[in-house]
Formats: C-alpha cells, structure tokens, sequence
C-alpha cells in the first residue's frame, strides 16, 4: 500500500507543478500580448538568446554532461530578428533606432547566413531607408548593420549585390559635409569593410571607395605653406575612420597602384604626424607602416625618400612626455610608434596572438593587424565567435572550415599546444598567399587603376 501512495503523491505533485508554469506563461502572455513586446525587451531577449547560444555551440556544461540546444537558441534568436525587421518599417524614429540595435546585436553575435539568404533584399531596402531618411542616430545605427549584413553574406553574389545597393547611399552621407558627423564616421567604417568583403572583380567598386575615403581625410593633410588645417571638434574622429578604412583597402590593390598611393600619401601622412589628436596620429602611425610593408611586398628594399626625418619624428612621438596629454594617450602613443619604428628601422614587429576556443591566430603584420582591428571595431566582443565559426572570416585568416568539436573529447596540453604551432605557420603563410593572389587577380585590371 506505501508505494501505489508514494507513487499517487509524486504524480498530484508533478501535475501542480505543470499547472503553476501554464497559469505563470499564459499571464505573462495576457499581460503583453503579441503585439505588446517592447523595443527594450526585444533587444533584451536577443542579447540573451545571442550570449546563450554562443556560449553553448558544442560545448558540454561542466558537472552537468547537458548539452544546450543549439537548434533551440538559434529558432529564438531568428523569431526575435524577424520582429526587428518587420520593425524596420515602422513609422516611430524609435521603434526603428531600436531595431537597429536589436539587429546589430543579433548579427554580431551569430552567423545568420541562412536566415539573411531569403531576407537579405528585404534588409538592404530597410536600410537604404533609414539612410535616406533617418536622422544622424538613425544613420549611424544603420551603416554599422549594413557592415555586418555584408559580413554575414560574405564574398558571394548575395554580398555583392548588398554592396552595390548600398554603395551609393553609404558614399553619399560619407562626403556629404553637412551630414552628422557620427553618421558620417560610421558610414566611412560601413564603406571600407563592405568593400572589403564584397566587392567583386570589377575594379570599379574599389576604385570609388578609395576616392570617396580620400576625399575625406584628406582634409588633415597640409595647406600650401606646410602648416596643419584647423578642423571643427569631431572631424579628427572622421578623418580616423576614413583613413583606417582607405588603408584596408589599400591591401587589395594592385602593385601598380600602391607605387602611386606611396609616392602621393607617405609625405603628407608624415607631416600629419604633427597632428595635436593623439588618434588620429595613431591612425596615421599606424597606416605609415602598412604603407611601408606593402611597399617592401612590391620591393624587399623601399624605402621612403625621407626616411631619416621619419624616423626622427616617430622616435619624438615614441618618447613624448608632454604633460599637457593625457596620461594613458601619453602611454599608448610611446607605445603604439615604439612598434611603427621598430618595423620601420628594422622589420620588427611584436606578434600578437588571438586566442578562440582551442584555435588561435597570430597577429604578425600591419596588413593583418589593420584586417583583424577592422573586424573587431564592426564585431566588438562578437569577434572571437565569428572567427570560430563564420566561413568569410575563417578564410580571410586561413583558418580552413569550422572545426566541429566532439564535447566527449578532451584536448590534451601538448595536442593544443603542437596544433596551435602549426596554426602559426599556416595561417601567416596562407594569409599572405591569399593577399598575394588578389593582389595578382587585380593586376590583370593595373591599366584601369
């Protein structure tokens, strides 16, 4: 008799517990309705769809031996996101600016790309939209998804199409000097990683983006008489954006083209040097010595033609102690041209290396620091989960396909430690292969760069 009893408890508990989760969801979703979900809440609920499910992929919680469902988290985060597109369209600047950060959340955080294949011309005229019409916020929220949607499609006809739809918008606010200066700033960001990423053979797309970004920094370089333009608070900030973005796509171009571009740009970069902002002579710094290594790419013996007062000048800013500047500007400046005249005296670079999951890659170049720093502006803390898992990525920094992890194996510290080695070797000399063969792709076009 005390277990057919045991038994009947257990069961009348089972059923109160069922019946107490029904009655909680069905007032929830009483109280809100469908159409009642806030803007706030669906930023929220994608913030913590997107953690969740990043952190989850193949990975067994410890102590538990449960593995999260990955499908699951996915569906939600897809619910989410087509609510934010359907918001896209609506008429509140609000409800709009806040889709934009539901979207650029969502798409930083994951790999979309079967999920954007079918809506990708949907998003493109959402967001040709709000560039058009939106104000400055508006703008700049939806440049930096146009950078993202363009990383989700990657390289293919869907990107390329995407690229050439947004091109001309993106451009127009970029130049257009009586545009918000952030909108401005993020559009510069949008054009140079779309172009990047998506622009296809034709030259013609490449061409454009480096004469649009030029035409923006430009505005930094020296008057007639040698002396430095005053320029308005905020415009340092743009003429940072434009000239770091001009740079990545300086590593496509052919060798005929980067003879022109250092003949033309390395004097006025150097007297940018004298630039009170201490960002944007970083950025200056730092495209000198990208310059500089494509330059001994094309020639092992380039060298500017007044090199010895470069160097002077780097050496100056290496060893600044004015205490006029702030203390950590002061220490990342010493720093950052410590390394830019190293490379420029002696090829020496301080490898850097990215850890993700049990891969790594190695940070050993300007090239491949502009690159991966370009990424990780757009991607922020998504960065690391897109090198582990998006294609466009894995490929630019020859990391081959996903891994796909058994979450029974364990990888013992020598294994990692021998794989990570050989990941070294391969991807800097994949990644070099592979800039080195668009480079030689675009040459066959030299007459029309």
């Amino acid at each position: 008799m005390i277990i057919p009893i045991l038994h009947l408890i257990k069961l009348m508990f089972t059923v109160y517990l069922f019946m107490s989760l029904s009655l909680t969801v069905l007032g929830r979703n009483g109280v809100r309705g469908e159409s009642g979900v806030s803007d706030d809440d669906l930023a929220s609920d994608i913030v913590s769809h997107c953690s969740s499910a990043s952190e989850s992929a193949s990975v067994i919680e410890e102590g538990t031996g449960e593995v999260v469902d990955e499908q699951t988290a996915q569906e939600e985060t897809e619910d989410k996101l087509k609510q934010c597109i359907d918001n896209l369209m609506d008429k509140s600047a609000k409800t709009r600016l806040a889709a934009l950060e539901s979207l650029r959340l969502g798409f930083s955080s994951r790999v979309l790309y079967e999920f954007l294949l079918e809506r990708h011309f949907t998003i493109c005229d959402c967001l040709e939209r709000s560039l058009r019409k939106g104000g400055g916020e508006e703008q700049a929220a939806a440049a930096t998804v146009c950078a993202l949607l363009c990383m989700q499609l990657g390289g293919g006809v869907e990107g390329e199409e995407g690229f050439k739809m947004l091109r001309p918008i993106l451009s127009s606010i970029l130049i257009d000097s009586c545009a918000s200066l952030s909108a401005r700033q993020s559009c510069a960001r949008a054009l140079g990683m779309c172009c990047y990423v998506s622009a296809s053979d034709d030259a013609e797309d490449l061409i454009k983006s480096l004469g649009h970004l030029e035409s923006v920094f430009v505005g930094a370089y020296p008057l007639g008489d040698g002396t430095l333009p005053a320029v308005k608070a905020g415009t340092p900030a743009l003429h940072s954006a434009a000239l770091q973005s001009w740079a990545l796509l300086c590593t496509l171009c052919p060798a005929s083209r980067i003879n022109t571009i250092l003949n033309h740009h390395l004097p006025r970069l150097h007297a940018c040097l004298e630039s009170s902002e201490v960002n944007f002579r970083i950025a200056v710094g730092e495209t000198i010595a990208l310059l500089y290594e494509l330059g001994r790419d094309i020639d092992q013996e380039f060298e500017y033609e007044d090199c010895d007062a470069l160097c002077d000048s780097l050496k100056s800013l290496a060893t600044d102690g004015n205490k006029h500047r702030a203390k950590n500007d002061r220490r990342k400046q010493r720093s950052i041209f410590r390394e830019v005249l190293h490379y420029i005296e002696n090829e020496d670079f301080t490898e850097e290396k990215i850890q993700f999951g049990i891969e790594a890659i190695y940070i050993d170049g300007w090239m491949r620091h502009r690159i991966y720093d370009a990424f990780k502006e757009v991607l922020e803390s998504g960065v690391r989960h897109h090198l582990q898992f998006n294609p466009l990525l894995r490929d630019i920094f020859g990391l081959g396909p996903p891994l796909i992890m058994d979450a029974s194996v364990k990888v013992t510290d020598i294994t990692r430690s021998l794989s990570l080695q050989s990941e070294h070797l391969f991807n800097s000399a994949a990644f070099k292969a592979r800039t080195k063969l668009r480079n030689k792709v675009r040459d066959k076009r030299a007459d029309v760069m």
